[in-house]
């Protein structure tokens, strides 16, 4: 039988209530009875990730490196079986299962990596100097440590690269932080094959009983529950607007306040400037209808807003878009759940004052299914709606024709906080269009040029996040090395003994790592 909770090295099945893994594709039963988390099972995973943040928190930094590549070591092995069991839970191709296991693999190295060097934690140290008038100065040193228990709420559209062994539970381990995760009730078996991996990559490296627990549940109470527990430090989510927000409600108005940081609502609007739209319409057409329906839409930074200025070359392009549409296909979609509000959302939107479609897929929607389409406002009745701002989860997207310079302006204006910001133009077109482009910066957490916004590497440089609505705190990423510092928190030790001190203050730097040493960087031991 499957679907025991993991709860640290032990499996647990206490509950009668359970839960089943459903094929979106077939709509049949795959796998389970998952077992939904009990109470008690709940209280026992937090209290054992509290004993083990006593422990884990004072591991090495290669020790946690070493635990975070034994886990790609272990998902790797689990070969064939991992790969079925995500796309018949997820309905996403082969290629993309298997890339995303490479990308799940690559992100918990990225870490390890990170470790090893060091310089994240941000070492610095002002020495002392007694003999300053007319106060001493004492020895003060700080650097980054672990926050303490994390839960992670696992992604619908990433069953592995953004779920249970995905990117928040990868920077939160290497942070030093303890994490139970919420596991997403599409990917049950998906999420038992990685958090025993988990497990026994724990076991092999001697660290602590509880510095990982899966729990799983259907509704809102375990999720809830969780946030709100006393022993919950953080919290990670990507999702909904409005599943981060009740989140965060919560986290806030708890007698302790977390931070909750979520990644949330974006329609990554791209902007088409007049040089660029004009000589090259067609090819911007096809690689964008292409963008709009990759992963059949569910991407979070799929380009949900296409804007240009009104005329000939942008009534070519909304031609060769409609066409392009028209002969993509329709697939089936991560969940029954997320299909439903597809066509809702698209139809709620089509309906909306001034909102013409442009073009559709032809293609016959299988169960669960999406179909691509597309449509056009004017700028003035988008700017008049604050509906045609809400983000259409599927291949779905809406070209919006200003009028002039001025109006492309207010739209830019106008636009909510959001993941990323494109635009699409020659050398002329950036210089010509300079303000509007600085503007945009202040809107987004990443400004692209001349490419599609689908498509988030994983490296230090790397921000995935931006202003609410895109996430809950603009000033962290959920994507690449710095992610680990949304769970660490500065701490300042003023004359402590070299003792009691973390490796990384001390004045024998045995990591060799970077540090800024009364102003000046450098890896010496003092």
């Amino acid at each position: 039988m499957h679907g025991k909770n993991r709860i640290g090295f032990n499996l647990s099945n206490q509950g009668t209530a359970t839960l089943h893994s459903i094929n979106p594709a077939t709509a049949e039963t795959r796998e389970g009875p998952f077992s939904e988390a009990t109470s008690e099972e709940i209280e026992l995973a937090m209290a054992k990730a509290e004993t083990a943040f006593d422990t884990y928190r004072n591991t090495t930094p290669e020790q946690r490196a070493n635990f975070l590549e034994a886990i790609a070591d272990e998902i790797l092995g689990l070969g064939e079986e991992l790969v079925m069991a995500a796309m018949q839970e997820s309905a996403l191709p082969e290629g993309r299962i298997v890339g995303e296991r490479g990308r799940t693999m690559g992100q918990l190295k990225l870490f390890a990596n990170l470790l090893r060097e060091g310089s994240w934690v941000e070492a610095t140290i002002d020495t002392a100097q007694p003999e300053r008038e007319p106060l001493p100065k004492p020895d003060i040193r700080k650097m980054l440590r672990p926050l303490g228990q994390v839960v992670v709420f696992t992604a619908s559209n990433f069953p592995l690269a953004f779920s249970t062994a995905g990117g928040d539970t990868a920077s939160a381990l290497a942070a030093g932080c303890p994490v139970i995760v919420k596991a997403h009730n599409s990917h049950l078996h998906t999420n038992e094959l990685v958090s025993d991996a988990i497990s026994r990559a724990a076991k092999k490296c001697g660290l602590p009983d509880g510095v990982f627990s899966s729990l799983a549940a259907s509704g809102f109470n375990l999720g809830s529950t969780l946030v709100k527990h006393p022993k919950t430090k953080a919290v990670a989510f990507t999702g909904s607007l409005g599943g981060g927000m009740a989140l965060y409600k919560m986290a806030i108005e708890r007698d302790e306040p977390i931070p909750v940081f979520a990644e949330m609502g974006s329609v990554n609007p791209v902007i088409f400037l007049p040089e660029k739209i004009g000589s090259e319409g067609a090819q911007l057409a096809k690689t964008y209808a292409g963008s709009i329906a990759l992963g059949v839409g569910q991407f979070c930074t799929n380009p949900g807003l296409l804007i240009a200025q009104e005329g000939e070359a942008l009534d070519q392009f909304c031609q060769a878009l409609a066409a392009e549409i028209s002969e993509l296909p329709s697939a089936t979609m991560l969940n029954e759940g997320i299909a439903a509000n597809y066509d809702k959302n698209k139809s709620a939107s089509l309906q909306q004052n001034g909102v013409e479609q442009l073009g559709a897929s032809k293609a016959e929607v299988p169960q669960n299914g999406a179909s691509p389409a597309v449509a056009r406002v004017s700028a003035q009745d988008f700017l008049a709606n604050p509906n045609l701002q809400h983000e259409v989860f599927g291949p779905y997207s809406i070209v919006i024709s200003c009028a002039d310079d001025s109006q492309l302006m207010e739209v830019i204006n106008h636009l909510h906080g959001q993941l990323t910001i494109t635009f699409m133009g020659t050398d002329n077109d950036f210089k010509s269009f300079e303000t509007h482009i600085l503007t945009a910066e202040k809107k987004t957490g990443r400004v692209i040029y001349n490419g599609v916004p689908t498509g988030v590497e994983v490296c230090a440089s790397m921000q995935h996040g931006g202003p609410f609505p895109a996430a809950t705190d603009s000033r962290f990423t959920s994507v690449g090395s710095d992610a680990i510092k949304r769970f660490s928190r500065p701490v300042a030790y003023q004359n402590a003994p070299q003792f009691l001190l973390p490796a990384e203050l001390r004045n024998e730097n045995s990591f060799n790592i970077w540090r800024q040493v009364d102003t000046e960087w450098t890896n010496k031991s003092l």
